[in-house]
């Protein structure tokens, strides 16, 4: 009888720590995808209008929209932005299993841009 007592505290204590990794691993996730960043880089057109890609200075490729910022002034220049990456979760779970899988790749992602500020008139290259 106390072995078995044992036996079932046993599973239910393993079970009441199943939630406590689940959440490290979602905290984990989240740091990855910050859901706001700061990028520089040079600033192209997109494939539709009111989109853009931004080539970052660490090799990161993000597509741009923004309701406010002005990136069309920006297209050609090395612009800093601001913004939130669109479904910060699901970028974070992209951006984590690329780790895993190839550690070396460049990020890529989608930012909805509060702020644009201009760095140089022309991109490097």
């Amino acid at each position: 009888m106390k072995v078995k007592l044992a036996l079932s505290f046993l599973a239910l204590s393993s079970l009441a720590m199943v939630p406590r990794v689940t959440n490290a691993a979602q905290d984990d996730q989240q740091k990855k995808s910050d859901s706001t960043r700061t990028l520089t880089g040079c600033l192209t057109a997109g494939d539709k209008s009111g989109e853009y890609n931004l080539t970052a200075d660490d090799g990161s490729t993000w597509l741009l929209n923004s309701k406010n910022a002005k990136l069309g002034d920006h297209v050609g220049h090395t612009v800093t932005v601001n913004g939130r990456v669109w479904h910060a979760g699901m970028h974070g779970a992209k951006e984590k299993a690329k780790d895993e899988t190839s550690p070396n790749a460049s990020e890529h992602g989608h930012l909805n841009v509060t702020d644009v500020s201009m760095v140089s008139e022309s991109c490097k290259r």
